[in-house]
């Protein structure tokens, strides 16, 4: 671990993390305050990814969506109109729409070889894009001058790295450049994330082993051919096994580094109060542990 003590971190001068944990727990809100303060660059991981390594993809299928309208056509065919994405810190849209849900062509959705096929987009990117980490520290010393760095991971950042494993050439690379800290949510966090998504459910990634046994089983449970899937019901009828796939995984992320309650995030008001939360956080950290059971459907990520 890049800090052993409390008094290690308090006493470094350039303190490092990376967040992890499920989307809506805090870890964007913790990332943009220490960004406000001035003394720390924030790398956003999905940021990187829809800019960097997914952006043309991005783009291009907003084109093949314009090259449908006459209008729209001829102005692109004349290089009249220029099209690409608005991506920021605080809006995605752009890379979760292009993901897109399996389902009904006509309600919406993508056929499910071709929504596979964007997953595995996302997975090589996201890959990418964390193991970009080192680099965007040194980028940040020696071009802004910034000591302090927090690396803003995705939810799925759990999806795409083995944490079972005793070594995993990911984890192994950001563990040696950031604190890794986990932000564990309880299960009311667990069932507000679940209304949350059901009432405006969003694309995201998902280990393809879970997703492919969730299609079948999804289909299998209601009776539905794949062309008969309504993409909003599916991905409804995923998130909540998702959120309960993820939690073991995070688990043994965790013990790379330090984990943070939900509730005392939302106590967190100052980059000094996230400090000592942090510090106290080591404190209190248990030995590591090897874990001793690995689910069945564990994914080692191919470099």
């Amino acid at each position: 671990m890049l800090y052993q003590t409390q008094a290690e971190w308090l006493a470094a001068p350039k303190k490092r993390v990376l967040f992890f944990g499920m989307s809506g727990l805090g870890k964007t809100f913790l990332a943009s305050m220490l960004r406000g303060s001035g003394e720390w660059f924030h790398y956003s991981v999905d940021y990187r990814i829809g800019t960097r390594y997914m952006g043309e993809l991005i783009a291009d299928n907003f084109k093949r969506e314009a090259m449908k309208v006459p209008f729209l056509r001829e102005l692109l065919l004349s290089d009249s109109v220029y099209i690409a994405s608005n991506i920021t810190f605080e809006n995605l849209a752009p890379l979760s729409t292009y993901l897109g849900k399996p389902g009904s062509v006509t309600r919406g959705g993508l056929e499910f070889a071709e929504y596979m096929r964007r997953q595995d987009q996302h997975r090589t990117a996201e890959i990418a894009a964390l193991l970009d980490s080192g680099h965007f520290i040194r980028r940040a010393q020696e071009i802004y001058g910034l000591d302090h760095f927090v690396c803003d991971s995705g939810g799925s950042v759990c999806e795409v790295v083995d944490p079972f494993a005793e070594t995993d050439p990911v984890l192994d690379a950001l563990q040696r450049e950031l604190l890794l800290v986990w932000i564990k949510g309880s299960d009311a966090h667990t069932e507000e994330l679940v209304r949350r998504f059901d009432r405006a459910p969003k694309p995201m990634y998902y280990q393809p082993e879970f997703l492919d046994r969730a299609w079948t089983d999804y289909r299998v449970e209601n009776g539905l051919r794949a062309e008969q899937v309504n993409p909003d019901d599916f991905i409804r009828w995923t998130y909540a096994r998702a959120l309960a796939h993820r939690q073991p995984r995070y688990q043994a992320m965790a013990r790379r580094g330090v984990t943070l309650l939900a509730e005392e995030v939302a106590q967190v008001r100052t980059p000094d109060d996230l400090t000592a939360l942090i510090g106290h956080a080591i404190e209190r950290r248990p030995p590591p542990e090897r874990p001793t059971e690995r689910t069945h459907d564990a994914h080692h990520p191919a470099q």
